[in-house]
């Protein structure tokens, strides 16, 4: 009994500390609310760098739910289909109703949120340094996720704590109420502790005064590089809710770009394997000068116990070919396998099973990790590829240690959403390999490298030119760069 008394005596004594914290918070930020009326401080070009960078983090017509929403204009810039904005501050929140009346905004405390819909995406901008309970937040908003759902959090860096006090009492930034200054890792921590899995964390912001010229060389350029970045502003995580395995038994389409491959393929159609509820192979031939769609149409005969189907390509260059292949299949999850064979068709249930268990939204295959077979790869290309590894690692935010390897697989509704944002990029991939991770990329998709033993090609040679192909694909790095890093 004397146990008991102590913890709901301890409980109410918290519950007290909680409720004055609440009081002292909202009073705080209804002031700087009609304070904003006013005058705003330097932070505007902080505040539209952070607009820029939400925009390219969420594709326009998502669904989409702001924690700490302010006056809504971080919601409203990402043009979300359903936007709803979250705060416990009243007067934030009915200028925010004013100043965007398309949008949802509800005055509440996220620690009490009862909300039932699920969302896209979860905003929480500047906002966790400001929570009671952080792990409490999160651990609630998990009710209002799907799988696919990713959450999004930038909070200012520590490095910053002293330079933001002084602003503040100088009278040129907003102050604050007693801030967490969570790290970084602090933050991942509680997201796995809260159930769910960090994609990737990177810096933004290294000049937050908006000032024609400098901030964009600072914020676009400087920040991407050694040391600078660490002194940014702001920390970004993208996380999503930790997977668990798939219950589906999906239909699996693999799709077999050939030009010139005529002796691989009875051997391909004979050794690919069946996953899921069934496989389905689809063949697109490319212009080829022997007679590869003959020897496909021949493999095919001799297998009438498979499901498979015959293209033959109209445009140019395998990222058509394998887009073609796409928009013609019927499979649940979509494969890629080159016909040279360099990659044994037996391994692609590795990909399947990647796939299935969550543990990977797009899976990379690698032939860089185990040794090469004889002749397999030339020592030039080898270079090549291992440059574009960590190019594409830096481009894209996560490790990803071969960009050419022709086996990549992902989930059909993905592949659909890649494509709805295709014009992002534009249509300027031959290979179709950079195409599918920049649209993975720009989905936050979680990328996941799966090692392979690659084998020599046993009939005919590469289509790969070293040298003008090697250039092709260094000016496609510098277009995405310029797209996804320097934007």
């Amino acid at each position: 009994m004397l146990a008991e008394a102590f913890d709901g005596d301890a409980a109410n004594r918290a519950d007290s500390a909680r409720s004055r914290d609440r009081k002292e918070r909202i009073s705080f930020w209804d002031a700087i609310a009609r304070r904003s009326d006013r005058w705003t401080g330097w932070g505007g070009g902080y505040h539209r760098r952070l607009q820029q960078v939400y925009r390219l983090l969420v594709p326009s017509g998502l669904r989409v739910l702001e924690i700490g929403c302010g006056r809504g204009d971080l919601l409203a810039a990402v043009r979300p289909q359903v936007g709803i904005g979250i705060d416990f501050s009243p007067e934030m929140i009915e200028r925010a109703r004013r100043r965007h009346p398309e949008l949802r905004f509800i005055e509440a405390d996220v620690q009490d949120l009862d909300l039932e819909e699920v969302f896209d995406v979860i905003i929480l901008s500047d906002v966790v340094n400001d929570l009671w309970d952080v792990q409490a937040v999160l651990e609630r908003l998990r009710r209002n996720t799907t799988p696919r759902t990713r959450i999004i959090i930038n909070a200012h860096s520590r490095l910053w704590e002293l330079p933001l006090r002084l602003a503040a009492r100088l009278g040129l930034a907003n102050p604050s109420h007693r801030p967490n200054w969570l790290m970084w890792q602090d933050i991942a921590n509680l997201l796995e502790l809260s159930e769910f899995e960090l994609i990737r964390h990177w810096e933004e912001v290294l000049w937050p005064v908006r000032t024609p010229l400098i901030e964009a060389v600072f914020n676009r350029f400087l920040a991407r590089f050694w040391p600078l970045h660490w002194f940014s502003l702001c920390n970004f995580l993208v996380a999503r809710p930790q997977p668990a395995r798939s219950t589906k038994r999906p239909l699996v389409s693999v799709i077999v770009p050939a030009r010139n491959e005529a002796g691989h393929m009875a051997e391909i159609l004979a050794r690919i394997p069946e996953m899921g509820r069934g496989t389905e192979i689809v063949f697109v031939e490319g212009h080829s000068r022997d007679n590869t769609y003959e020897a496909i149409q021949t493999a095919i005969a001799q297998h009438p116990d498979r499901r498979c189907v015959a293209l033959r390509q109209t445009g140019e260059g395998k990222g058509d070919a394998v887009r073609l292949g796409f928009a013609k299949s019927k499979g649940d999850v979509l494969m890629i396998l080159d016909a040279d064979m360099t990659v044994p068709p037996e391994d692609l249930p590795r990909f399947y099973d990647a796939l299935l268990s969550n543990r990977a939204e797009f899976v990379n295959g690698v032939r860089l990790v185990y040794p090469l077979g004889d002749q397999s790869m030339r020592f030039a290309n080898m270079l090549g590829n291992k440059f574009f590894s960590l190019a594409f690692t830096w481009l894209l935010g996560q490790p990803i240690k071969d960009t050419l390897c022709g086996t990549k697989v992902l989930w059909r509704e993905d592949y659909e959403r890649i494509v709805a944002n295709r014009s992002y990029f534009g249509d300027f991939d031959p290979f179709g390999d950079f195409d599918l991770l920049f649209g993975a990329r720009f989905l936050n998709l979680k990328i996941v490298d799966l090692p392979i033993r690659y084998r020599e090609r046993v009939y005919g040679t590469t289509n790969i030119h070293r040298w003008s192909h090697g250039w092709l694909l260094l000016k496609m790095v510098g277009f995405a760069a310029r797209r996804i890093k320097f934007v």
